[in-house]
């Protein structure tokens, strides 16, 4: 799939049964929710692929890895309808993460803000370089990571989330990431991350799919209420996001 017209774009590549999952956006790989439902629907797809076994999910360029939400459409929202539709989309991306029989291996090649981050979390085993630090910048917006929180929380605890979400001004180090589990591996540069991504996943692709599944399943055993609870934190986010003081900040934090 190549598709130049959701404002973005995303490209899809399977071969020895991984398939590769890029997306992209012109202001730092953030996600407008085209893009966001765009990504989403192909991992349904690939979810029912007889011929993948392994998902690597990435971004383009060098920069930074995912910006989270588009802030222009974030702006845009009108009402808590318009609001709750729109926190959805990381609703859905996740869930589909959450619910796609394959296993999910994350790219993080630079910085991870927001809605970056809860992908990050989503994903089943996480590469990253020295320069994929990250920040949960929400409450500094006047919201918070309400709809990634739990993706975030079972992979670090609530307590580095705490330390992550409250200091919503300061950047944690990949090593920091490293250490309290989001990342997998660190790496010094994206030569060496990619070295290692396809040594990995060219073994995880040689096991029983079966089993790969049946493993799937298991890593996210207790989630089944994610299917609602997403949701309503999309509903608070919607209903945050109206605020006059997030819209001012908004527009403060864009320029």
């Amino acid at each position: 799939m190549n598709s130049q017209d959701l404002k973005g774009t995303l490209l899809t590549t399977i071969q020895n049964k991984i398939a590769t999952v890029t997306f992209g956006h012109p202001a730092s790989n953030s996600f407008p929710r085209t893009l966001l439902d765009a990504v989403t629907n192909e991992l349904h797809n690939l979810g029912t692929n007889d011929n993948v076994s392994v998902i690597v999910l990435q971004s383009e360029g060098t920069g930074a890895f995912c910006a989270g939400a588009s802030f222009d459409e974030l702006l845009a929202v009108g009402n808590l309808e318009e609001g709750t539709v729109f926190f959805s989309g990381f609703a859905n991306l996740i869930n589909a993460m959450r619910n796609c029989s394959k296993i999910i291996v994350g790219r993080i090649h630079g910085k991870a803000v927001g809605g970056g981050v809860g992908i990050a979390a989503a994903c089943d085993y996480t590469f990253a370089v020295q320069a994929s630090a990250i920040k949960l910048s929400e409450l500094a917006i006047g919201i918070g990571p309400f709809v990634i929180e739990p993706a975030v929380s079972r992979k670090i605890g609530k307590t580095a989330l705490s330390e992550l979400t409250l200091a919503a001004h300061e950047w944690k180090s990949a090593t920091w990431a490293n250490q309290k589990g989001l990342y997998a591996k660190v790496f010094e540069n994206q030569e060496e991350l990619d070295l290692e991504i396809v040594n990995f996943t060219k073994k995880l692709a040689s096991y029983n799919p079966e089993a790969l599944a049946q493993m799937k399943k298991v890593l996210w055993e207790g989630t089944d209420h994610w299917d609602t609870l997403l949701y309503e934190r999309a509903a608070i986010s919607g209903q945050l996001v109206l605020s006059d003081f997030t819209k001012a900040a908004l527009n403060e934090f864009k320029k």
